[in-house]
């Protein structure tokens, strides 16, 4: 069966977060997950919070140098604005977090692994929440900026890739609309305000990025959910267009064509949920597009039309335009109780590609999470991961087709190096090339961290013999 070959230069890589790897330790203010976790662990799995998580922050020589053993070319993580901003009014950053930084950037650097840095994954300075209100405030989208500047100013003569936000809607999704992040609000109005400054936020940063001439690029990274409509009917294919646009076009637009839909802005003002849009914000939004887009894939949005009419004396949701649908006989990884679609990494390339201007994209996610994998374990205490390697297998597959058809795809970061903390799910699932021990934070590489390093050695592999079935 011929081998699978990608281009030399691709991006072979993985993913992770500055508070979901590094810890609490020696930060000088707290996240709003700090605080959630302190205040109410019961929300959290086997009530495991973010204090330690896998202890990169004293342990990061010894991530780097598995990283270097595998061949992966890059690394992305998080500068956490908690650790890194000792004056959140001002920007001035702390001088043990600044060292903390150079020293890890430098590590990553001297053993060939690129730094990719995100300046926000899901972690706001429990401060600016209290105080401001968080991203719904255009404060504290002023303060971000003053983050980002500090940031770039300080590493950006190394670091060349820069990411402004990991998944924006699901970080404001899970606050304004359906319960899973602080402070759980439940209010649409909240959520679009909140997205808006987001991205106002989002080109602020890329703008002063520019105006220092650093000599990198800057974009952001999108969960991009394929909204699939349960049916051809109309009211199924209208569901999955509103789906679209508040979960995908609401950053994909703006950020690739400097604005937003116009039906998104109706469907807003219909519902009396309208951002406040101040002059010269369109025109900021409108010259700040992003060099590239990193997307995130794990799996589809199946939606059909509601069932019922929505209760019109209650707040507006936009699940009053449609809802999930649980297609019959999916195929599922039940431990994460997520539906395994790998052809959908080909159509988030080919949508790409014929309706974004085939903007320059990576894989910045995608990955398998598993309970209790020491299940797996093999007699030399090697996790034998077969199933991770197959689905990253599918999905390779899916994407290399997709490339071979003029997608501009530039890279696949796993998510995640070593099995990490993972928000309320804490280390419920498994997701690395490399397991980790809770009791010691000792680190072994798992069948499929052997299974990437040939891989990259190869540039290629060979397929399964199901391809694209």
């Amino acid at each position: 069966m011929k081998k699978l070959k990608f281009p030399e230069n691709f991006d072979w890589g993985t993913a992770s977060s500055g508070p979901q790897s590094e810890g609490s330790k020696d930060k000088p203010h707290e996240s709003l997950w700090d605080y959630w976790y302190k205040n109410d662990k019961e929300r959290f799995f086997q009530k495991v919070g973010p204090k330690v998580t896998c202890d990169s922050y004293n342990r990061y020589k010894e991530d780097i140098k598995i990283m270097a053993e595998l061949g992966l070319k890059s690394f992305r993580t998080s500068i956490q604005w908690t650790r890194l901003i000792k004056n959140l009014e001002t920007g001035e950053p702390d001088p043990k977090a600044v060292e903390f930084y150079n020293d890890y950037i430098n590590e990553m650097i001297k053993n060939g692994i690129e730094p990719v840095m995100n300046l926000f994954h899901f972690d706001t300075p429990i401060e600016l929440e209290q105080k401001y209100g968080g991203f719904k405030s255009k404060k504290v989208t002023e303060l971000y900026v003053k983050f980002a500047k500090t940031a770039f100013e300080l590493f950006g003569d190394r670091v060349k890739r820069w990411i402004t936000f990991n998944e924006p809607v699901a970080h404001t999704k899970g606050a304004y609309l359906y319960d899973f992040i602080y402070p759980t609000e439940l209010s649409t109005k909240s959520f679009a305000q909140a997205n808006y400054n987001i991205l106002l936020a989002h080109a602020g940063a890329c703008e002063v990025y520019r105006s220092l001439q650093l000599g990198g690029e800057i974009g952001i990274v999108l969960d991009l959910l394929p909204p699939i409509p349960r049916s051809t009917r109309s009211a199924d294919k209208y569901a999955a267009k509103v789906a679209d646009l508040f979960f995908n076009m609401i950053f994909m637009d703006p950020c690739v064509n400097g604005q937003y839909d116009d039906e998104y802005l109706e469907i807003l003002e219909k519902h009396d949920c309208m951002i406040d849009v101040l002059p010269g914000e369109k025109e900021l939004i409108k010259d700040n597009i992003v060099d590239f887009i990193g997307i995130n894939y794990y799996q589809p949005q199946r939606v059909r039309a509601p069932k019922y009419t929505p209760n019109m004396n209650a707040p507006f949701t936009p699940n009053w335009y449609f809802e999930d649908y649980e297609m019959p006989n999916r195929r599922m990884n039940v431990h994460r109780g997520w539906e395994i679609y790998p052809k959908s990494i080909y159509d988030i390339a080919m949508r790409v590609k014929n309706e974004f201007g085939n903007i320059k994209w990576f894989i910045s996610e995608n990955g398998m999470g598993v309970q209790n994998e020491e299940r797996f374990l093999n007699k030399d205490g090697m996790i034998e991961d077969d199933y991770r390697i197959e689905f990253i297998k599918e999905h390779l597959e899916w994407l290399h087709k997709a490339m071979e058809e003029g997608s501009n795809c530039q890279g696949y970061h796993l998510w995640t190096f070593v099995d990490n903390w993972s928000w309320t799910n804490a280390y419920k699932n498994r997701y690395g090339y490399v397991s980790l021990d809770l009791k010691t934070r000792n680190r072994t590489i798992k069948k499929s961290g052997y299974w990437i390093k040939k891989v990259i050695e190869d540039n290629g592999f060979e397929p399964l013999e199901d391809e694209f079935e």
